[in-house]
């Protein structure tokens, strides 16, 4: 009896552990997937999203969770509240956009720079 009650508890603490990409959801936010992805909530299932820049994903306080997309590449995935802005390419040689969920590039240049999220620079 004893067996049969400690395998159930190692397999209920074994089976614990945070929502992964492709599992069910309903709520709202992001949440760290590990250090270098974030989790959010689309249509009904978690979508892995890169945080490739130095901070990773992060606890950004107040139970909001932080991701760095400094780095993030052309064709990753981005995040519902990133729909529309856009950020330098790692290499500086494209202004890349998230548009419906992914980043993609809308314009090629020599020298991308951002002084702030909202202010990019695009030299060709």
């Amino acid at each position: 009896m004893r067996s049969v009650i400690l395998v159930s508890l190692l397999g209920l603490f074994l089976g614990c552990g945070g929502p992964k990409a492709g599992d069910t959801c309903s709520q709202a936010g992001l949440l760290c997937e590990d250090t270098d992805s974030a989790l959010e909530c689309r249509l009904g299932r978690w979508t892995s999203l890169p945080c490739r820049g130095p901070k990773g994903c992060y606890d950004a306080g107040d139970k909001l969770t932080g991701c760095d997309l400094e780095g993030n590449l052309e064709g990753d995935y981005c995040a519902s509240a990133a729909e529309g802005t856009g950020l330098c390419s790692p290499a500086g040689d494209a202004l890349l956009q998230c548009r419906s969920g992914v980043y993609v590039k809308v314009s090629s240049c020599t020298s991308c720079t951002a002084t702030s999220a909202a202010t990019l620079s695009c030299q060709p």
